[in-house]
């Protein structure tokens, strides 16, 4: 955090729309195509790596495994790893990644509401561009 990121009483002031703030890259990583998925998958509780990479169809293992870690650092997601043989990894949302995931999750819901009249202005615009 840099001097900036302070107000005059005080408390931090962040602002997505600032170049450098810390917020943006915070914001990147729940918004991004992979970790909305993630957080939103989540909601139905605590998954391995595997089942999740399933769940989030054509998600790489890298991407995941990098969503994940992003999301981990910011404290969205809680992995705990067991020293099993094989190795067991399970991914669970924190208090703070349940809050966010409902708000994406409301998102998602609105999208795929929506998705008829999307079509049909994607068809009409396509149409005039012709």
């Amino acid at each position: 955090m840099s001097e900036s990121d302070f107000e005059e009483h005080g408390r931090v002031a962040f602002d997505v729309f600032a170049r450098n703030c810390t917020s943006r890259a915070t914001l990147e990583h729940v918004t991004g195509r992979w970790g909305i998925l993630a957080l939103a998958a989540l909601r139905d509780g605590t998954m391995r790596f595997n089942a999740l990479r399933r769940r989030v169809d054509g998600v790489s293992e890298k991407m995941l495994a990098q969503t994940l870690q992003a999301l981990e650092r910011d404290g969205f997601v809680h992995r705990e790893a067991q020293a099993t043989i094989p190795p067991r990894v399970d991914y669970s949302l924190t208090p703070l990644g349940e809050a966010t995931a409902k708000r994406l999750f409301e998102l998602i819901e609105f999208v795929e509401d929506n998705m008829l009249d999307v079509a049909a202005n994607q068809a009409r615009y396509d149409g005039a561009r012709k």
